[in-house]
């Protein structure tokens, strides 16, 4: 105990000695121990995202589009940009949002993949891409989804928009709320299918956020974009997959293409390999093939540069911290959390980790409660950072708080 406490305790141990004796001690440990962090290749399980706030680099090289950006995507780090931020009419790649709402109402327990959805006239009219449905037909959710993802149906993603929100209006509405949440500072949407031209509009890198968001937390999305070929009403319609990357690029997961006479060929682009994991995204490109090798060219130069190294830290122990006025007069401190850092290839061996944690802190102390931080480092630049809390609780030491102590003692001593 501290010299408070040591000194209330002494106090009340002349009192009992008047009518007894009591034997009491108390040890405290005072290792602390230094660790060594390493970072390992990135996992195939996708780590929590990481926040950054990166200026985009300077264009290495020209790519033949109005727009395009490359970004890693456990982190978000951007590192290919090029007018990324300029509104562009976006076409069918509107239907990423589409597909990100339909995921979270999934994982959220709004609505499950086995809930039929009966086709309404409103979405019966829609043009362009479809899988023509007709009113009253009856439909899975997951068969809706798959026709979205795969052949990019337009009155499917109308129906799902209507299951998710009652309306078309009211989805697209979810659709603006959900892209202000994340930040997307240049998108409007207009309709949930991307027919609309004028007044509809995102951009390359709100793109990348919106696929970022769909592919992280919700993995599940590749089963349906990586799907080449398949049919929908019981095999009487086929399926064909417009991103012909899910079949011609080694690592595609998917994502989704978008085409009109004012937006132009589009595509936004996710591959993964070794655990390292990449989004590329091409706007207003001149021709269908031209979208589909510059978006394989990004990720080319991607995944020739750059890799994705884990720091798994999350519950280990990072040392011990002194508390001053504390019952427990020392504490251990853990990581809270992992992180995902991307760099250079061949410069993982150069991160640095620096564990920063006071000597002492003062009482009371809650389970949980920050303490320091890991910083990770590349090269003098910081990469992530990494929560450091307390492992218990230390309550303050009081002279009420002695004095039940020693009343707790002298009951196990003295009651049986």
């Amino acid at each position: 105990m501290k010299r408070k406490c040591r000194f209330f305790f002494a106090v009340l141990l002349i009192l009992c000695l008047v009518t007894g004796s009591v034997a009491t001690g108390e040890q405290a440990a005072t290792n602390k121990t230094t660790q060594t962090p390493s970072a390992k290749p990135s996992p195939s399980a996708t780590p929590a995202p990481q926040k950054t706030e990166k200026a985009a680099p300077a264009p290495q090289f020209q790519v033949d589009a109005k727009a395009a950006v490359l970004i890693e995507a456990s982190t978000g780090r951007v590192l290919y940009a090029f007018n990324e931020n300029q509104p562009l009419p976006i076409a069918s790649i509107t239907k990423v949002m589409t597909m990100l709402l339909v995921m979270e109402a999934i994982d959220s327990g709004k609505i499950k993949p086995t809930d039929t959805v009966t086709i309404s006239a409103y979405a019966t009219k829609m043009g362009g891409s479809q899988v023509y449905l007709k009113e009253g037909e009856m439909f899975t959710v997951e068969e809706l989804l798959k026709a979205v993802a795969v052949h990019s149906a337009n009155d499917a993603a109308v129906a799902l928009g209507e299951k998710v929100a009652g309306t078309e209006e009211a989805f697209v509405a979810m659709m603006n709320q959900r892209a202000e949440e994340l930040k997307m500072k240049n998108t409007k949407f207009l309709d949930c299918t991307g027919l609309t031209d004028e007044g509809h509009f995102s951009s390359a890198l709100d793109i990348a956020i919106m696929s970022r968001e769909l592919l992280v937390n919700h993995p599940k999305i590749t089963y349906y974009t990586t799907i080449w070929h398949d049919t929908f009403r019981d095999g009487k319609f086929d399926l064909d997959n417009t991103n012909k990357l899910v079949k011609r690029y080694r690592g595609a997961t998917g994502l989704k293409t978008g085409f009109t006479n004012k937006a132009g060929f589009c595509l936004s682009a996710s591959a993964e390999r070794e655990g390292t994991k990449f989004i590329s995204v091409i706007l207003g490109s001149k021709s269908n093939d031209a979208r589909f090798s510059e978006s394989a060219r990004l990720l080319d130069f991607a995944f020739s540069n750059w890799e994705s190294a884990a720091i798994e830290k999350m519950g280990l122990q990072a040392g011990i911290v002194k508390v001053k006025k504390g019952v427990a007069t020392e504490i251990p401190v853990t990581f809270s959390e992992n992180a995902t850092v991307v760099v250079k290839k061949g410069s993982k061996g150069k991160i640095t980790e620096t564990v920063e944690v006071p000597e002492l802190v003062n009482a009371p102390v809650k389970a949980g409660q920050p303490i320091g931080v890991l910083n990770i480092d590349l090269e003098g630049e910081r990469l992530a950072s990494i929560p450091i809390v307390a492992a218990k609780d230390s309550e303050k030491c009081s002279f009420g708080l002695v004095a039940g102590m020693v009343a707790d003692r002298w009951a196990k001593l003295f009651v049986k």
